[in-house]
Parts: C-alpha cells; structure tokens; sequence
C-alpha cells in the first residue's frame, strides 16, 4: 500500500462530498487488500492487484464541502458519518441517503469506528430481548465489542469469548461472563458454557456442531460473513450450516443504513455504550495502521485521524 494522488472524487445527483475528518477500519479492509477471499478481488477491480486509484476504507466521519442540486437534508458544513468506498482519503463522495448526522458531543474519531462494525453488530442482533442468552465469539473485535454492549443494552445476559488478556475489557462493556477461547475446546462448549438463545460467531474457531450443541430450543446460530478461508472464505462454512439446519442459522452481513447509523451515534451521545478505541493514527501512518489491523488481533477498532495529520 501507498499514498498516491487521485483525481477528486466526483458529485453526482443524490450526493455528498465529505472533507474526511476521521476514517476507521475494518476486518474487511484487510482482506480488500490483501483479495482474501478471491471472489472479493472483483470489488477492488484487479484479479492481480487493486485497480490504480482504489481507495481503501468505508467508514469514516467528517464535514460536508458540497451538496448536490438534488439533496434538500443536508448543507455545506454539516457533520456527518457514513459507510462509503474511499474512507481514507482527504474527499468522500456517498449517496445522502446513507448519511447520518453527528451528534453534538460525539468526536469525529468515535463517529467513524460506528459505520461497518457498529451497524453489523446492530443488525444482527436486532430482535435480541431482556433476559435472552446471547454468546457472542471474537467479542473483542471491531464487530464484536459493538455486540457485547448491544445485547446488554437490551437486557440479555452475555457471555462473551475472547483472549484471556481481554477479559476485563469484557466485563467493563457488560459481559456477565468471559470465556478465554484459547483454553476452550469444541468438545467443551455445551458443557461449559451452558445453552443460548443467540449465537454471534465472528471467529470461527469452533466448529458449527459445538456451536449448534450449545443453542437453547429455538435458538438461532448467526455467522459473519468475516469467518472464513482464503479462498472461498465463509461461504463453505455458512452453506454447509444452512443445509444441515436452515431454520437454526442466519448469515450475518451489515449493510449501509442511515438510520442504524442515527441510532448508534445516539446510544453514544447518551452513554449507553461506547466504540471501543485500539489506537488512532495519523493520515500519514495509514500503511501503518492498515498493516496493524492485518496482524491483529486487535482489540475494538483501529482510526485514522485525516483532518490535522500532514502526509
């Protein structure tokens, strides 16, 4: 990866051009980059390596420098957070449709770790109820420690797994138990950890039978479309899953939403949860924060301040 200057990003009808204030990554950037699994690599317009000007990113908060002639919601100065292409990068341009505003209060760097991570977690859980059993895997990660703070928002009982060096990062976000993954097996899942009402796999490091002998009657096992192999990444676990048990597996993949964004940004304001911050880095160590998220684990989410950084 590289800096290299790229024509600005053009405004079209229905749009946004965002000054970029604060980018954050994902687990899915990382595999952009690196066209893991292959099937991506036509998104990023390159079997080989991505197209010349691809921007990576698609989180990110910042300001609005102008609007198109067809958006009546939003004006120039406007802060704003979205889910788009092209997060790292001083311009974004993004449908206005998938924009959400920034609270007063909220900073830009908090703003841009909620697209991707936090409305995965949202949408995956939503329907989650008081006094449900929820088991969430890979808690600490990006999407993860949005989920542990979403089902305890809810009133559910969390049990959440991740590195033993986590666990009281865990408990701070409301986990009431913490299981470490690297002293737990598959033949000990059920036994140990008892039946849930939700499974939230972000790992994969247990396999879908230990995962099912630990669902509650009617329970429903969710699976990120983040887990997965090199090749075809999740879509030979999350098939294999849905033939063996359509009704009790769901594949969970977020999906840009204005108003899960809204939401969001709200529960932060008002302090009903939080992003969870690994570090913040400059524009100019975006390679370096890239190469970060790439050799993880990671623990919440990684940002890029761009606004205020020199390249």
């Amino acid at each position: 990866m590289a800096f290299e200057d790229v024509r600005q990003p053009v405004l079209s009808a229905g749009g946004l051009l965002v000054r970029v204030h604060a980018a954050g990554l994902n687990a899915a950037d990382r595999l952009m980059l690196r066209g893991e699994p292959f099937a991506i690599r036509a998104l990023a317009g390159g079997v080989r390596r991505p197209r010349s000007g691809f921007v990576v990113g698609r989180a990110f908060a910042g300001r609005v420098e102008a609007v198109a002639d067809d958006v009546e919601d939003f004006a120039v100065g406007d802060e704003v957070l979205a889910e788009s292409v092209g997060a790292v990068g001083e311009l974004a341009v993004v449908p206005a449709r998938l924009v959400a505003r920034k609270p007063v209060g909220l900073t830009f760097i908090e703003a841009a770790a909620l697209p991707l991570a936090g409305t995965t977690a949202l949408q995956g859980l939503r329907g989650v109820q008081r006094g449900q059993r929820v088991l969430v895997t890979g808690a600490s990660g990006g999407v993860g420690s949005f989920a542990v703070q979403l089902a305890a928002a809810e009133g559910a009982a969390v049990t959440a797994v991740c590195a033993g060096r986590n666990v009281a990062m865990m408990r701070s976000l409301g986990a009431e138990r913490v299981i470490d993954y690297e002293r737990t097996s598959d033949a000990e899942i059920s036994v140990l950890w008892g039946k849930f009402d939700v499974i939230l796999d972000l790992a994969g490091n247990y396999s879908i039978k230990a995962l099912r002998g630990a669902l509650a009657p009617g329970g429903v096992l969710l699976l990120s479309a983040g887990t997965g192999g090199r090749w075809l990444g999740p879509v030979r676990r999350m098939l294999g899953a849905m033939i063996t048990g359509r009704r009790q597996v769901r594949a969970v993949t977020g999906r840009p939403d204005a108003a899960d964004l809204s939401r969001l940004a709200g529960m932060v304001a008002t302090g009903r949860i939080r992003p969870l911050i690994d570090d913040i880095y400059s524009f100019s160590e975006a390679a370096a924060a890239l190469d970060r998220i790439d050799r993880g684990p990671v623990a919440g989410k990684i940002v890029i301040e761009v606004v205020g950084s020199a390249v």
